[in-house]
């Protein structure tokens, strides 16, 4: 028998968390997850007006969120953006490494090399930049999760098939970004488990935003084991769980929020 309960081992509160990218889609769940747990979370990307209007929504509802800035890409700014935090509050428990993105990138092989270059940039190197700055505050507190962004595209390559006339993109230099990103959360669980440091990754599937197109919306939704696609608000109990320590003993994996449609 042990003297807490599920509450409190979902308990974020006196907690202290990181989210990049958290103003927008994905990262506002992330957010929104930790902070209704009780825990201050510090919002950060490019667009600082954006991180402080979605900070300031969630502040109307009582939640602890401050906005900062950080480009992701850039080394200083990622140590910055770790150095405020620990300034303002002396420690930090939870590092979401959210922020991503995909270039506009022409089928192989016929696409760009900056384009690749620049995917690898914004989704597997960022989330190094960001797991070392992390870490190096995290394995003097000998505790803190790591969590990392990966896809559905971590683990499988898109059927071209399920893709209308219209979609032109070439999903390879992204997916094999994400696959990078996944192993290296593997590999860096391995490093700072040592230290009580976590590392865990998010594969999520198919979540639409206001840009996906709504061919492509349907296909997704024809194609997934539940029919539908995928809500930001899906992944607010995986990161509860790894952020917590109700995941206290899980480190080194990943978990796949797909509705389904990796079984097939």
């Amino acid at each position: 028998m042990t003297n807490r309960t599920i509450t409190d081992l979902f308990s974020m509160k006196g907690r202290v968390a990181i989210v990049t990218g958290g103003g927008t889609h994905l990262g506002t769940a992330f957010t929104e997850a930790l902070s209704e747990l009780g825990a201050h979370v510090y919002i950060a990307s490019r667009r600082a007006e954006l991180c402080e209007q979605t900070a300031a929504s969630l502040r109307a509802r009582s939640l602890n969120v401050t906005a900062l800035t950080c480009d992701v890409t850039d080394e200083a700014s990622v140590n910055s953006l770790v150095d405020q935090v620990m300034e303002k509050e002396g420690k930090l428990d939870v590092f979401v490494a959210n922020a991503g993105g995909s270039a506009t990138t022409s089928h192989p092989p016929h696409g760009k090399i900056d384009e690749f270059r620049w995917t690898l940039e914004k989704n597997l190197t960022s989330t190094y930049m960001c797991a070392q700055a992390a870490g190096r505050v995290m394995i003097p507190q000998k505790s803190g999760s790591i969590i990392t962004l990966g896809s559905i595209g971590s683990r499988l390559a898109s059927d071209p098939r399920i893709y209308n006339e219209n979609f032109k993109r070439s999903g390879s230099p992204y997916m094999a970004a994400k696959a990078g990103v996944l192993m290296l959360s593997r590999a860096l669980a391995a490093e700072y488990s040592p230290h009580g440091v976590r590392v865990n990754c998010i594969c999520p599937g198919q979540i639409p935003n206001e840009l996906t197109d709504k061919d492509q919306v349907e296909t997704f939704r024809n194609m997934n084991a539940f029919h539908r696609t995928g809500l930001a608000e899906d992944l607010k109990g995986a990161c509860a769980l790894l952020a917590s320590d109700a995941g206290k003993w899980i480190t080194g994996t990943d978990i796949l929020v797909d509705g389904g449609w990796s079984i097939w």
